[in-house]
């Protein structure tokens, strides 16, 4: 345990650092035109794939983030693990923007405010010998962000809590899948720049148990669900939804008519930094549609301290209540022991994590083909779970024949993986069309150096992929 505790205890503490603000302030004006045009780029095609109704052909009339800059605080720098350094920080952001948005059937309206705040991880790897010594910048927020957007026109009256939430939901889940934990936003620095030396895994696993709650009162119902209530007792069916980073949200058993309900029901989650934040928001079960009881909120570091159990007060809509709920964790360590997998083959908990199986993918070398007819992307397939990287085209100044994917996919190993594993298969598409695939036997990996296979796998046809698929074991930590 004390090892665990000089883990979580290793900060030297946080600095101001006002010469980074003056380098954004001085920056800002590119920030402005690079950052408009990724958020045209991003954002308009998932209104149209995210957005109900109308509100789907919402396009960008005028895009410009202000004349305010980001604001930087509370930076502690760390070193990671392989040799590269992490600084985390608070970014806040009082933009003074001049957005307008506009679509079929939608009224024209615009955002003049936005308001972003979270905690902020640079993370600089790999160092090297060799101007600009980094190879690569990677950024992440450590928890989801908190925005809000004040409108102007339409969306101020009626509608504006409609369009409000719609708008928001869209652009804090782009934020997730890009760029929180344990998402990151790769530049590179140094175009010969080795991904895998770039990549930073996971530091381990919560096993997170949700014990109890107490003191649950029925949520305040207005309208037909509050007349309703009056009339028959309304006696609260609860359960929780539990969020880490932008890991798969986790949804306990739902507990009816009870205002203490207990569920001892325990989750394992994939964690990327001890920072981050364990959410519990607890529900009420409702036909209509579910109730907010409230929300419990705790990082990986602060329930690990209090020696593996917090008891939490929820809140709702920012005011406490006398309603508690109770937590326990534990934390385990990953190891390249093929020993820890072996012998968790058919032992683990149905669900349980008992290793993690990551497949990560720098480049295809030697296509084939007419530039223009090229659309490469890589498949990557162990068992049932299956995934693909994002595909590239041809633009000046690419190689479309030698193109970099530079992406990790994660599998948490359970022990029925294990009770008969499956081959890793790597494939090399064009379109939907499969060029070429490599199997990688399971037993390779399992008996390769540290439990890493890395190398440039001959797919076929003068093809190769350079990829590096590893396995970890878990061990608890002391």
């Amino acid at each position: 345990m004390a090892g665990l505790i000089d883990k979580l205890t290793a900060s030297g503490g946080t600095e101001s650092v006002g010469f980074l603000n003056d380098i954004v302030e001085q920056l800002w004006p590119n920030i402005n035109v690079a950052g408009c045009r990724m958020v045209k780029d991003i954002v308009e095609p998932m209104f149209a794939s995210m957005l109900p109704g109308p509100l789907a052909t919402l396009r960008f009339a005028k895009l410009d983030l202000g004349p305010v800059p980001m604001k930087l605080s509370e930076v502690d720098v760390h070193k990671t693990d392989h040799g590269g350094i992490k600084l985390d920080m608070d970014v806040t952001w009082e933009g003074q923007s001049d957005i307008d948005l506009d679509g079929k059937m939608v009224p024209k309206f615009g955002i003049e405010h936005i308001h972003l705040k979270g905690r902020l991880s640079i993370l600089l790897a790999p160092l090297t010998n060799v101007i600009p010594l980094i190879g690569a910048a990677q950024v992440a927020f450590i928890n989801p962000p908190e925005l809000k957007l004040n409108f102007t026109n339409a969306a101020n009256i009626a509608d504006c809590f409609l369009v409000d939430k719609a708008v928001r939901k869209v652009i804090l889940s782009i934020i997730s899948s890009m760029a929180v934990l344990p998402n990151r936003y790769l530049v590179k620095l140094d175009n010969n720049n080795d991904y895998f030396k770039t990549y930073l895994s996971h530091i381990g696993v919560l096993r997170l148990t949700v014990e109890k709650a107490v003191g649950i009162s029925g949520p305040k119902k207005g309208g037909a669900k509050g007349f309703f209530a009056k009339i028959v007792k309304d006696v609260p069916d609860c359960y929780c939804k539990v969020n880490v980073g932008a890991e798969e949200e986790w949804r306990t058993s739902t507990k009816n008519n009870d205002h203490d309900p207990e569920w001892n029901e325990t989750h394992d989650f994939l964690i990327a930094d001890n920072d981050q934040q364990v959410i519990i928001d607890v529900q009420d079960d409702d036909l209509v549609g579910d109730d907010d009881i409230g929300i419990a909120t705790t990082t990986v570091k602060n329930i690990l301290l209090n020696g593996g159990s917090q008891e939490l007060d929820l809140v709702h809509k920012g005011e406490p209540t006398n309603a508690k709920i109770t937590l326990h964790a534990k934390f385990l360590n990953f190891v390249d022991d093929a020993g820890v997998l072996a012998s968790a083959q058919g032992e683990g908990i149905e669900g349980q994590i008992v290793g993690l199986a990551t497949v990560l993918i720098a480049s295809a070398l030697g296509l084939q083909g007419q530039r223009d007819e090229l659309n490469p992307s890589i498949k990557v397939t162990w068992g049932s779970k299956e995934f693909r990287t994002a595909a590239k085209s041809y633009s000046p100044g690419t190689d479309i024949f030698n193109p970099s994917f530079d992406q990790a996919f994660r599998i948490p190993v359970t022990a029925d993986l294990l009770a008969n594993p499956s081959s890793f298969r790597i494939a090399l598409m064009n379109k939907n069309d499969e060029t070429g695939s490599i199997e990688i036997p399971y037993e390779d990996v399992l008996s390769a150096p540290g439990l890493v296979k890395e190398e440039s796998f001959d797919v076929g046809s003068g093809a190769t992929v350079r990829a590096s698929v590893s396995l970890r074991g878990l061990r608890f930590a002391h």
